[in-house]
């Protein structure tokens, strides 16, 4: 089962925490909605997957929660270490910020743990990400400008001073602010279940690809994001997560995207990114050791990602999935068998 943690866990993780780096890597070349209802005794109807990771509900539960989709801006840095929360996780979305560093949005709905960070700031980068799940962000805030539009996309977000937030002793600011999300996530409502966030499929669906044993996504110079696959699944090599609390990824997704300017500067004078989450573009598959390539597409901020191949859709096998945004221009992604 994956853990969760207490907030004392937190604070003894951050005294004894070590820096860590990404790596980066690869020997290849880059050129080189619905779900089916089952039936309960009472004779009622329940959802019969996770939207977020296309898995079975187990028993008489329902994906049909009493909360949204809620999703945690997470910092990436060597600061951030140990990151809480992630374990959890049912994906993650990794994205380029100032400075040519990343930050995490993770996607919570089938698990909700109790403490979660570093909490980090939105950017306009969020809209497209989030809002095909229907989401509630929680979040360290924003600049007013990116407030502005986050709200002009109706998306709900909780900040620091909503209930849950804490800062936790033995870290540094802006490193220290977290949250017990079971009491943030009462400040929410639930719906429907959400629509499914990638179309799911089984591994059997997938083309053949190429031998891929390792991966490295380069968001352009500044980071790094290296996975392995071992023992069924993907493993982040430099990783900032807790020991025992890392994301369990089954797949990895990368998406080639356009970044542009967001039009304003960080504190520091570093202008933001923004990814462009919308219109199409290159795909990479990495499940199972292999790598399938394909297209990506978008029809809007809030419209599903769809993916394809020449043959027609390509779905991904269910399970826990991280998606990489590497950016088109600056970024770069090797492999190796």
């Amino acid at each position: 089962m994956r853990r969760t943690r207490s907030r004392a866990l937190v604070t003894t993780l951050a005294a004894t925490a070590l820096v860590l780096s990404a790596c980066g890597g690869g020997g290849g070349s880059e050129e080189d909605g619905g779900t089916d209802p089952q039936e309960t005794s009472a004779g009622s109807t329940l959802a019969s997957t996770w939207p977020l990771t296309g898995l079975p509900v187990k028993g008489d539960d329902s994906a049909t929660q009493d909360h949204p989709v809620l999703v945690l801006k997470m910092d990436n840095t060597s600061s951030s270490a140990p990151q809480v929360g992630l374990g959890s996780a049912d994906l993650v979305v990794e994205e380029l910020v100032e400075g040519g560093m990343t930050r995490l949005a993770a996607f919570y709905y089938s698990e909700i743990p109790d403490d979660a960070g570093p909490v980090r700031s939105m950017r306009a980068s969020d809209i497209g990400i989030v809002s095909p799940a229907d989401a509630a962000m929680v979040t360290s805030g924003a600049a007013p400008i990116t407030i502005k539009r986050i709200k002009g996309a109706g998306i709900e977000f909780f900040g620091e001073g909503a209930k849950g937030f804490y800062r936790a002793s033995g870290r540094s600011a802006p490193y220290n602010l977290f949250t017990d999300m079971t009491e943030t996530a009462t400040l929410t409502e639930g719906g429907d279940r959400p629509a499914d966030y990638l179309s799911w499929g089984a591994p059997e669906d997938l083309p053949k690809g190429k031998p891929a044993s390792s991966l490295a996504a380069s968001f352009g110079g500044a980071h790094t994001t290296s996975w392995v696959y071992r023992d069924g699944g993907y493993v982040n090599e430099g990783s900032y997560a807790a020991d025992g609390d890392e994301f369990p990824a089954d797949s990895v997704l990368v998406l080639r995207v356009e970044v542009g300017d967001a039009g304003y500067a960080d504190p520091a004078g570093n202008p933001v990114p923004e990814t462009k989450l919308e219109g199409k573009g290159e795909a990479m598959l990495f499940h199972g050791g292999r790598m399938v390539r394909g297209t990506w597409s978008k029809k809007a901020l809030d419209a599903p990602i769809e993916l394809s191949t020449k043959q027609g859709e390509l779905t991904v096998p269910a399970g826990h999935t991280w998606i990489e945004l590497v950016p088109r221009e600056t970024g770069n992604v090797t492999f190796s068998r």
